[in-house]
């Protein structure tokens, strides 16, 4: 399919799986601590510290999965297997996660915690790794990954809406937090389960058979971090998830304990996705006219912008003011959705000219390492300042916790901003520089054609 348009019924399809991604992306990164903390009654630090080790064990099996899927043979191809065989057990640690054990002692439930957590993980690194992986393998064409990543994302924002918007009414619609929140685990992990599997049947991996890489292990990891254009733009949506990470986990202490009126925090996460979910072709426009790279890194300064406006201002000007807020830190959203994602398959193209082999897995492997490690240091960042600032659940908070819920939503994540898009400046490959090196990728085949 290089070269030409992907079918509208392709992208659809390729599409939808990230509903569920992201279900799942949002639901860990707004909900997992509070329901550990306020739910399940687990420390804000033990929570924290929970969270982080779950996404270090990824440090062990993001790479390996991404190994592993590279080499798979099967008639359905290399990815599409790992996302049919992940699909259930990814239902299923969605809804043990999310179900309170019912223990009081601390340390029972840091066990608890790290088990299920880890155990979640592992399922959703299954499934996610596999699904990134094809994103390469579907075209070669610079603007073509755009769209389709356009497609992509737009049912990211749909899938992080549903996470955000229904989670609250979920949870308040049974007699108890316990029951809603295993209740939000069941529907969310069956959006997750579905839209996994339609991928899955809707989706054909083209020329499977073409590359089998046989570089070891190690080799194949040393390779990726050779790899400059690709280490560069991994750093910088790292920062970027630890960042959102952040802003994502702290805004519903935000509204509950600065505003007083925490169902006010999906009436924002509403706001802010909706505004992404407009600005997403807005982007994909942009970016051909612009470059990637600086579409990008104007999303990610309208975001920090956002983010000092609230820390400021937030807590002085009332909830409308705060909601306002949301709507300009959006437009950012929405510029940041799609293009990292349609640039680090530029970046794994780059591999194939340098290597001759095609490892999208070990590539994907590492930046959804890097997605997580993310999210590990945000949550842990989180549990850490709130303990730091004297955070106690569901009480009226001293001014010390107030600030470290202010901070939380201001200059900590808006400095990781700050650093990634001091990074993205040093991204090297332009479209001009692409399409160079599709040029002699096309002329390193045809002189192995002739051998």
């Amino acid at each position: 399919m290089d070269g030409q348009k992907l079918p509208l019924k392709l992208k659809l399809g390729y599409g939808v799986c990230d509903l569920g991604g992201n279900l799942f992306f949002t639901a860990i990164g707004l909900w997992l601590l509070n329901f550990l903390t306020d739910t399940v009654g687990i420390a804000a630090g033990l929570a924290g510290i929970i969270i982080a080790i779950g996404k270090i064990w990824d440090a062990v099996t993001d790479p390996m999965t991404g190994y592993l899927s590279d080499r798979t043979v099967t008639r359905w191809g290399r990815r599409r297997p790992w996302m049919l065989f992940g699909s259930l057990p990814l239902f299923v640690t969605m809804v043990v996660m999310f179900t309170n054990p019912g223990l009081t002692s601390q340390t029972l439930l840091f066990i608890w915690g790290t088990l299920a957590f880890c155990l979640l993980c592992t399922a959703y690194t299954a499934v996610n790794i596999p699904y990134n992986s094809l994103t390469p393998e579907l075209t070669q064409d610079y603007h073509e990954r755009t769209s389709l990543n356009g497609f992509r994302f737009g049912f990211a924002v749909i899938g992080t809406l549903l996470a955000a918007g229904a989670a609250l009414p979920i949870i308040n619609a049974f007699p108890t937090k316990d029951t809603g929140f295993t209740a939000m685990g069941t529907i969310f992990g069956g959006f997750m389960l579905v839209t996994a599997l339609i991928t899955f049947f809707s989706v054909r991996e083209p020329d499977a058979e073409r590359v089998h890489p046989t570089t070891g292990l190690i080799k194949t990891y040393l390779k990726v971090f050779k790899n400059k254009p690709f280490v560069l733009i991994a750093l910088v949506y790292t920062l970027h998830v630890t960042a959102l990470t952040v802003v994502m986990g702290v805004a519903i202490y935000y509204f509950k304990y600065i505003h007083q009126d925490e169902t006010k925090t999906t009436a924002a996460m509403l706001i802010l996705l909706v505004t992404a979910m407009i600005f997403i072709p807005v982007s994909v426009a942009l970016s051909k006219k612009v470059g990637k790279k600086i579409v990008y890194g104007a999303g990610l300064l309208i975001f920090l912008i956002a983010l000092m406006i609230l820390f400021f201002f937030g807590h002085l000007h009332g909830i409308n003011f705060s909601l306002g807020v949301m709507l300009f830190a959006g437009v950012g959203m929405g510029f940041t959705y799609v293009m990292p994602w349609a640039i680090v398959p530029d970046a794994v193209e780059y591999d194939y000219l340098l290597s001759g082999e095609r490892t999208e897995g070990a590539f994907y492997g590492i930046w959804t390492f890097g997605i997580k490690i993310g999210q590990a240091v945000a949550l842990a960042i989180s549990g850490c300042v709130l303990s730091l600032f004297g955070y106690i659940p569901d009480v009226i908070q001293s001014s010390s916790s107030l600030l470290g819920i202010r901070l939380l939503l201001g200059p900590i994540p808006a400095f990781i901003y700050i650093l990634g898009i001091v990074v993205l400046y040093f991204y090297p490959l332009t479209e001009k520089r692409y399409n160079e090196v599709l040029q002699q990728i096309r002329e390193m085949e045809a002189s192995k054609g002739r051998g």
